[in-house]
């Protein structure tokens, strides 16, 4: 909750979707600070999980018959494309995959209002842990920190160097972010992107 708070006192007034992943107590913190926020599960780490489920020679052919699921056009259809995935031959063969699904199914579904460009957008957190895992590598190289006002300075240097790579917006960012426009009005635009 502290984050959240640090977060509305330097300034940021909303938060539009946040993708959780099943952190604890993460959704809770941020729906206490940020209500309006649309909270989901990454849909490739969901993938990712059902595929270590399966056989090496068996993904492939997994991750193709989940698709329906995750790229059905709305709540209804990616329940029906589930419900067919379980009583066909890959549900039987692996229920733990459909059990992840049931389970995580209330913080998937919020994913089906978006439109596709959207979808293509928020549809991963794979940016974010590329930068975690580049953060972790330069902290653990250092050892200790004689203070946390050092951590602080090592951190903040580092994301100075990733971000200076970063050349453009992300792919399929325009499309998205007019249809942020659209849906979520003057949410989304008084931030002057």
């Amino acid at each position: 909750m502290k984050v959240f708070n640090d977060l509305k006192t330097r300034g940021v007034e909303d938060v539009l979707i946040a993708v959780t992943d099943g952190l604890k107590g993460m959704p809770e913190a941020l729906s206490a600070v940020y209500p309006t926020a649309t909270l989901q599960t990454c849909i490739v780490h969901l993938i990712r999980n059902s595929l270590d489920y399966a056989a090496w020679d068996k993904r492939r052919e997994l991750a193709k018959a989940l698709k329906p699921i995750y790229q059905a056009l709305n709540v209804e259809a990616a329940e029906q494309a589930l419900d067919a995935f379980e009583t066909g031959p890959w549900g039987k063969q692996y229920p733990t995959v459909v059990a992840a699904w049931r389970r995580a199914w209330d913080r998937v579904i919020p994913f089906f209002v978006f439109p596709p460009g959207i979808r293509k957008v928020i549809y991963t957190t794979n940016a974010i842990e590329s930068i975690n895992a580049q953060l972790r590598k330069i902290i653990k190289t250092r050892g200790h920190f004689p203070t946390d006002d050092a951590a602080t300075k090592l951190i903040w240097l580092a994301l100075q160097n990733i971000t200076a790579n970063w050349g453009s917006a992300a792919h399929d960012w325009k499309t998205a972010m007019n249809q942020f426009a659209i849906l979520y009005g003057d949410r989304f635009t008084r931030s002057n992107w």
